[in-house]
C-alpha cells in the first residue's frame, strides 16, 4: 500500500508540470488497454492528475480502439477544474469473476464521489460482465468467496451536481447500471443501455435525493425497472425513452421498513415500452408514509405491455410475508395523458391503492389502450382511487367522467 502510494504521488507531481491544454491519455499512466492487463492502478494515478488540475477544465481520453479491464475503483473529488471531462471512445469491462472482486464498499465497480461539473461522454462502451452475477452457481461465490456481499451497481455517482452523462453504452451491470444520489441540476442523455430480459435487478437508471435531473433520448433494455425514482426526488423531466425489456419506469418503490419517502414533480413524455412488465408504474410498501405526487405520463406507446397503467401499493416482490398495514404513502395529482397502444394482459389499468389512505386526483385523458388478444377487451381496477377522466378505454369507474 505504502509503495502503491509513493507511484501515485510521484505521478501527480510529474503530470502538473506537463501542460494540459490538450488533455489526458489513459496511456500516459502505464495503461496496456490489452483486454487482460489490470489498468486500475493506471486509472488511479490518472485520477489524480486530472483532479488536481489547476485550469478551468481537465480532460482524460480513453483511447479507442483499446479495452481496458478495471477493478472497483472510486473517484473521489472534489477537483480543482471547475469542468472535468473524461472521454470514453474505447471499451472498460470488468473483472469477469465475482471471486476476483475487491473493495466493493462502496456497492458500486465505478465509484465517484463529490465531483462537481462532470462530463462523461465519447460513444465508448462500459461493460459490466455481470453474468456470472446473475446465475445461481455464483451467488456461491459471492457469499463464501468474493468480497462483495451483493452485486455492484457499474456506475454510480453521489454529491455529483452538474453531472453530464451522454452518448456511451453500458452494458450487462452486476446489477444497475447506472446510480444518482444527491446529484441535482444533472442531464444524462443518448445512452445504450443493455442487460438480458432475465438479468435479475438490473435497472437502467436509478435516481435518489436529487432535484432538476433530465433523462433524455436514450434506449434501456434490462432486466427491471428501465427507470426508477426513489426516495426525495423531485422536478425530473425523462422525455424520449424506448424502454423493453424490462419493468418499465417506477416511482419506487417507496416507503419500504416503514420510511418517510418523498417524490414530487415528475414529468415523463415522449416514451415507448415494448414488451415489458410494466409502463407507468407506482409502487409503495406498506407501512410507510410521506408521499408521491404531481406527477405527469404523457404522450406514451404501448406494445404489448403487461401492466399499462399501474399504482400498487401494496408492493410486496415476493409475494409472501407482507401483513397488511394501516399506514401508506399518500398517492395524489397523477395524471396519464395520450396513451395509445396495446396490453398483453386484459387489465390494462390497476388502480390498487391503500385502504386505509385514497388515491386522490388521479386524472385519465385520451388513454386508448386495446388488448394484444384479437377480440378482447381491456379493463381496468379500482381499489379506493379517485379522480376524472375523459375519453378513456377502457373506462375506469372509479373516475368520474
Amino acid at each position: 500500500m505504502e509503495q502503491r502510494t509513493i507511484l501515485l504521488i510521484v505521478s501527480l507531481v510529474y503530470f502538473l508540470q506537463q501542460s494540459s491544454a490538450a488533455g489526458y491519455n489513459i496511456m500516459q499512466f502505464g495503461a496496456k488497454g490489452d483486454g487482460h492487463t489490470d489498468d486500475t492502478l493506471a486509472f488511479e494515478r490518472a485520477w489524480q492528475v486530472v483532479c488536481h488540475d489547476v485550469g478551468p477544465s481537465s480532460k482524460l481520453t480513453i483511447p479507442k480502439p483499446n479495452t481496458f479491464l478495471v477493478s472497483p475503483i472510486s473517484f473521489q473529488g472534489p477537483c480543482k477544474a471547475s469542468r472535468v471531462h473524461l472521454e470514453i471512445l474505447g471499451t472498460i469491462i470488468a473483472p469477469l469473476d465475482p471471486r476476483s472482486w475487491n473493495g466493493c464498499e462502496t456497492g458500486a465497480w465505478m465509484y465517484f464521489y463529490g465531483v462537481s461539473g462532470l462530463v462523461i461522454d465519447g460513444g465508448g462502451t462500459i461493460n459490466g460482465r455481470g453474468n456470472a452475477w446473475w446465475t445461481k452457481k455464483s451467488s456461491i461465490y459471492i457469499q463464501e468467496e468474493s468480497n462483495c456481499d451483493t452485486p455492484p451497481t457499474a456506475m454510480h455517482f453521489q454529491s455529483c451536481n452538474g453531472l453530464q452523462l451522454r452518448n456511451l453504452r453500458h452494458l450487462d451491470s452486476p446489477r444497475n447500471h447506472i446510480g444518482l444520489s444527491q446529484c441535482s441540476y444533472s442531464t444524462l442523455s443518448y445512452l445504450y443501455i443493455a442487460a438480458p430480459a432475465n438479468s435479475a435487478n438490473t435497472d437502467g437508471i436509478d435516481i435518489s435525493h436529487s432535484t432538476q435531473v433530465r433523462v433524455r433520448n436514450s434506449v434501456i433494455r434490462t432486466g427491471d425497472d428501465c427507470i426508477a425514482l426513489n426516495s426525495e426526488t423531485s422536478q425530473i423531466n425523462i422525455n424520449g425513452i424506448f424502454c423493453g425489456p424490462g419493468h418499465g419506469i417506477s416511482i419506487g418503490s417507496l416507503g419500504g421498513n416503514g420510511e418517510y419517502d418523498t417524490v414530487e414533480g415528475i414529468k415523463v413524455q415522449n416514451c415507448t415500452f415494448s414488451g415489458t412488465t410494466n409502463g407507468a408504474r407506482i409502487k409503495t410498501w406498506q407501512g410507510g408514509s410521506g408521499y408521491a405526487r404531481d406527477i405527469t405520463f404523457e404522450n406514451i406507446i404501448l406494445h404489448n405491455v403487461e401492466n399499462p397503467i399501474i399504482i400498487d401499493q401494496f408492493y410486496c416482490p415476493n409475494k409472501h410475508d407482507c401483513p397488511k398495514k394501516p399506514s401508506a404513502l399518500k398517492v395524489s395529482d397523477i395524471s396519464y395523458k395520450s396513451f395509445f397502444g396495446t396490453s398483453s394482459s386484459r387489465n390494462a389499468l390497476n388502480f390498487d391503492c391503500s385502504d386505509n389512505v385514497p388515491c386522490l386526483g388521479i386524472l385519465l385523458d385520451q388513454v386508448n389502450i386495446r388488448s394484444s388478444a384479437q377480440g378482447e377487451d381491456t379493463t381496468a381496477y379500482c381499489n379506493n382511487a379517485y379522480g376524472t377522466s375523459s375519453f378513456s378505454r377502457p373506462a375506469a369507474s372509479c373516475l368520474l367522467n
